[in-house]
């Protein structure tokens, strides 16, 4: 879309104005680094526009220290634009743990239920679903009812979900996807992550 220009104008009856205002239900998914940074960096767009945000973080642990949720924190106490924070489980949950008694399945699934209210409260104007995919494939959450929710949500409810392995059907559901993917990465070097680039 050179200069913004749209492709088609679809005959639904509405004007451009109307069409703009429309929310949005965004997918950044791929092998890349960058989904939840992407995603970050649209809130910080939400907040500038101050519009209450939401970020469900699905996979990072509660122990790990997030860059972007210390600055959005900030701005939120800072200013007159709410920016709540909730982390779902221990992270990284694939991996077994020994003499975990966590069950990650119940609080994914308790998390998406949380998600669900806040969408029929209209609580938030822009919401992070960080890492979600994974509860998805993993069938932790049914990705039926995430894309009926999605669809029904009320109001100008803007919603972007992150992870590898989007399932198709949700991809087909979104109205903006993106694919990262690797063309190279430090670590191919051996070289691990740091602070101020991963996290």
């Amino acid at each position: 879309m050179p200069q913004g220009k749209v492709t088609s104008v679809p005959d639904d009856g509405l004007t451009t104005r109307q069409r703009r205002r429309q929310a949005v239900f965004a997918v950044h998914t791929g092998p890349g680094k960058g989904k939840s940074t992407a995603a970050f960096g649209m809130a910080l767009r939400a907040w500038s526009a101050g519009w209450p945000i939401g970020v469900f973080q699905f996979v990072k642990s509660e122990k790990w220290k997030v860059g972007e949720e210390a600055a959005l924190k900030a701005l939120g106490a800072a200013g007159q634009t709410p920016v709540t924070w909730h982390k779902m489980g221990e992270g990284w949950s694939w991996i077994q743990r020994a003499g975990s008694e966590r069950d990650h399945a119940a609080e994914a699934a308790e998390g998406w239920a949380q998600i669900k209210r806040d969408l029929a409260a209209e609580t938030f104007r822009f919401y992070v679903l960080d890492e979600f995919t994974y509860p998805m494939k993993w069938g932790w959450v049914d990705v039926e009812d995430v894309i009926t929710t999605l669809r029904e949500r009320p109001g100008t409810q803007h919603v972007v979900i992150t992870g590898r392995d989007a399932h198709p059907d949700l991809v087909a559901a979104a109205d903006l996807v993106t694919e990262m993917t690797k063309v190279k990465h430090p670590m191919d070097a051996g070289r691990k992550g740091q602070q101020g680039i991963e996290w």
